[in-house]
């Protein structure tokens, strides 16, 4: 889900060229948009999540170091920042110890309506509550929020990227104002015919929003992630539909996202680290079991093998160990250090 608010659809047409923020808007999150779909994302891509429910139970240990960092209040949240059905939220509450589960209170952020299999315990909204002492994790909801692409002309001018909903681009004016600011300091583009960016001041905006929500706690963002120095050349946005990459096409029918500059939603007490970093100090680790215990007790050997591959997943360089992490405390000591 993103944080913005949903255009109408009407009056939209085949052959409308718009900027892919305005696009990508009404194809995600509109009346008919690909997040409202019934399969939602895991119909379509694997996320950490999904991955193993080793993730749901780092998540659930991080939540304990912060509620262990508050002091243990008498109602310790957690918010699911789209939150797709709710798989993250169900599974951290799940894997909590009963005494900080009796005090957690769940919320799963997202546009697209409730499941109704849902645990009741989960409270379903479309913006972040306020005043949340806790933690508030956004896995993967970054990068699907919406931002202009722009690209250098002939004449070396960054301009906007425009598209129709049958994916067809063409340049049209050249940036300027806020976003324009944006690219000088976080993504400066040389003056090369057909470099790309995307700008992020969007993203940097719905962070902001978000990270304030939480009164005492911890913030964290976690996503696809690039930063300064090592920015792509010809931009990040795509598209997935079916558990494959495919163009990025703003009709509803698959998803768009683009790399989060993480380096640039960051507020001061920001830190960045790789999922790799922060799941082996949350105790995630893809180290082999002992094959001692495959002699002594072979159904534990299996299920422990089965666990080492989930996270060796979770944590491999060059896939999901590489995500960026934006850890964010406020009030309260980073509990990842």
């Amino acid at each position: 889900m993103a944080g913005e608010t949903v255009g109408a659809a009407a009056g939209r047409t085949a052959g409308e060229w718009r900027g892919w923020r305005a696009a990508t808007q009404e194809a995600l999150y509109g009346e008919q948009g690909f997040y409202r779909r019934p399969e939602g994302p895991a119909g379509h891509f694997r996320t950490s999540v999904h991955a193993s429910p080793l993730f749901a139970g780092a998540v659930a240990r991080l939540l304990c170091r912060v509620d262990e960092a508050l002091g243990h209040p008498t109602s310790l949240g957690f918010v699911d920042m789209g939150a797709g059905r709710g798989e993250l939220v169900t599974g951290v509450l799940a894997a909590l110890p009963p005494e900080v589960a009796a005090r957690a209170r769940g919320y799963a952020v997202e546009l697209a309506d409730r499941p109704a299999d849902l645990d009741h315990r989960v409270e379903w909204l479309a913006e972040p509550p306020g005043g949340i002492t806790g933690l508030l994790f956004a896995n993967e909801w970054l990068d699907n929020v919406p931002v202009e692409v722009v690209e250098v002309d002939p004449a070396g001018v960054p301009r906007l990227v425009l598209v129709r909903r049958d994916g067809s681009e063409r340049l049209g004016e050249p940036v300027v104002g806020a976003d324009a600011e944006w690219l000088a300091r976080w993504w400066p583009l040389p003056p090369e015919t057909g470099l790309r960016a995307e700008t992020g001041l969007p993203r940097d905006t719905a962070w902001a929003a978000a990270r304030a929500t939480v009164d005492r706690g911890l913030a964290v963002a976690v996503d696809y992630a690039h930063t300064a120095g090592a920015r792509p050349p010809f931009g990040t946005l795509t598209g997935f539909r079916a558990g494959r990459g495919t163009a990025p096409v703003p009709d509803g029918s698959c998803d768009l996202t683009a790399h989060v500059a993480l380096d640039a939603c960051a507020g001061p007490g920001g830190r960045l680290l790789t999922q790799r970093e922060a799941l082996h100090a949350l105790g995630v680790a893809g180290g082999r079991p002992p094959l001692s215990l495959a002699s002594t007790d072979p159904a534990a050997y299996v299920r422990a093998l089965g666990g080492a591959g989930e996270a060796a997943e979770l944590t491999a360089p060059g896939g999901l160990g590489d995500f960026g992490w934006l850890v964010e405390p406020a009030g309260i000591p980073d509990p990842l250090l």
